[in-house]
Order: structure tokens, then C-alpha cells, then sequence
């Protein structure tokens, strides 16, 4: 049987289980806010141009108005200006998009403080634990913010203060993008960069950081408490936008049972 063959009959088995990473996307999907004097992008909606009617009487079919950094999307590095003369969305390396990818779980941590900040401490505490970080795999990064997705709201958790969501230290984000081999960032907030990012230094560091090295985010995933610590493929599908920055994507995981 072939490494394919036998990678079909493992998912129809029900050996290797697809986990569905994405947020579904509406009108409703929470979408970042930025502050005055910045510009903003617009939420998602679907316009429609026919229903089963005299527009079209066997068809439906609408057309889409959404920014490229809506609901769970990839950054490329061309979205920050760090990265400007890197690739955009269309030419991200087929590579990245079917990768290794590890869950690091901190959503304790981040219930006890909507402000917490992953360290390169904690990272090397988990990579004791479990092993190296992947050779051009994803780090994903759990903090249960997935439970406040359906909320705007409560998503972006903001006050006088700004948004206070989980995110990365500035020193970890330096460490990530320079040291490790990942090839990418993964999150469950609206962003790759903790609420308070803009108080940083760098300002929004993963953005700053991982972009400018040639690397890569995700952001607005699910279900990552599905996912074992090691030992999952992840399967990234964005839009091959030609000259885009980012795109919405379906993000998948399979995992062996």
C-alpha cells in the first residue's frame, strides 16, 4: 500500500481524525479595532446576486465583501513593513501550509490573566517536556480565548486601558522569529500580538518579528484543545491572493487515534 493509500484508508477508518481549526465566518466573526488616526477593516458580508429567482432561476449564488485579515486568516510577511520585501499570500511555500505543528497549552494561564504573556522560559519548559520545536512547523498556541469568539465583545476584552487578550512577550517574539525553526505562530485571539501590544517595544512584536523574519501567522483558530501536544499535520488553505498581505483560510489538523 502506498504512504497515500494508506493515508486514505487511515482517515476513512477513522485512525486519523480531521479537526476542523476554523471559525466560522459571518457577519457576526469579531474583526480587530484600532485606534484613531488608523484605518479599520470592514466586517464580512455576503451580498447577495441571485436566490432560485428572476435574477437567476436555478441558482444562488452571492458576492463577498471582507477584509484580508478576517475571521481565522494567515498573515504573510508582506502584511508588516518589517517583511515588505518578502512574498505575499500567493506565494507562500506549499511547504508552510502542510506542516508539522505543536499545541503549547497555556489557557490556565490565561484564565487566571487575560494579560498573560508566553516567555521564552515557557516555551523551553515545554520543549523539556515534549520535545524540539518542528523544522519548519507551527507553533500553536492555546489560551481558551476560543471560548469568547461569539462575543465581539468579550473577544477583544477592551477597556480605557486598550484590549486585554494573551499574547507573547516582545523577548519571546525576538527569540521565536530569530532561534527557533518554526515556521509560524498560531493563536486564538483576533491577532498574533497580546491586547497590549501596542504598548510594547517593538509595537505588536509577532507582527514586527516573526514577519520581518520571513515567517508567518494564524489567528482566530478552534479546538486546539482537541489537539495532543505533539504529533499533528496541519493543513493551512488561504486564498492565493496575487499581491495580498493575508487571506482568510480553512484550517485543518489531522491527527492519529
Amino acid at each position: 500500500m502506498s504512504l497515500l493509500d494508506g493515508l486514505s484508508k487511515a482517515i476513512t477508518e477513522g485512525t486519523i481524525e480531521i479537526v476542523d481549526l476554523t471559525a466560522p465566518l459571518s457577519a457576526s466573526t469579531p474583526i480587530l479595532r484600532l485606534p484613531e488616526p488608523f484605518a479599520n477593516t470592514i466586517p464580512f458580508r455576503l451580498e447577495e446576486i441571485s436566490r432560485y429567482d428572476d435574477r437567476g432561476p436555478r441558482w444562488y449564488w452571492n458576492d463577498i465583501h471582507t477584509g484580508e485579515h478576517t475571521g481565522t486568516h494567515l498573515d504573510a510577511p508582506v502584511h508588516w513593513v518589517s517583511g515588505k520585501d518578502g512574498h505575499d499570500v500567493s506565494q507562500v511555500p506549499l511547504k508552510t501550509l502542510v506542516a508539522p505543528a505543536v499545541v503549547l497549552d497555556f489557557s490556565a494561564r490565561a484564565a487566571a490573566d487575560p494579560d498573560f504573556l508566553l516567555s521564552i522560559d515557557d516555551v523551553r519548559a515545554w520543549t523539556a517536556e515534549h520535545g524540539p520545536l518542528p523544522d519548519g512547523g507551527w507553533l500553536l498556541y492555546r489560551t481558551g480565548w476560543d471560548e469568547r469568539s461569539d462575543d465581539q465583545e468579550r473577544f477583544l476584552n477592551a477597556d480605557e486601558a486598550g484590549s486585554h487578550a494573551p499574547g507573547v512577550s516582545p523577548e519571546c517574539a525576538r527569540w521565536l522569529a530569530e532561534e527557533t525553526p518554526i515556521t509560524g505562530l498560531g493563536v486564538e485571539t483576533v491577532g498574533t500580538d497580546a491586547g497590549q501590544a501596542p504598548t510594547f517595544e517593538p509595537m505588536f512584536p509577532c507582527h514586527e518579528l516573526l514577519l520581518g523574519a520571513g515567517k508567518h501567522g494564524l489567528t482566530q483558530l478552534q479546538n486546539l484543545a482537541s489537539l495532543p501536544p505533539t504529533g499533528t499535520l496541519l493543513v493551512v488553505s488561504p486564498l492565493p491572493i496575487v499581491g495580498g498581505s493575508g487571506s482568510p483560510a480553512r484550517v485543518l489538523a489531522l491527527v492519529e487515534r
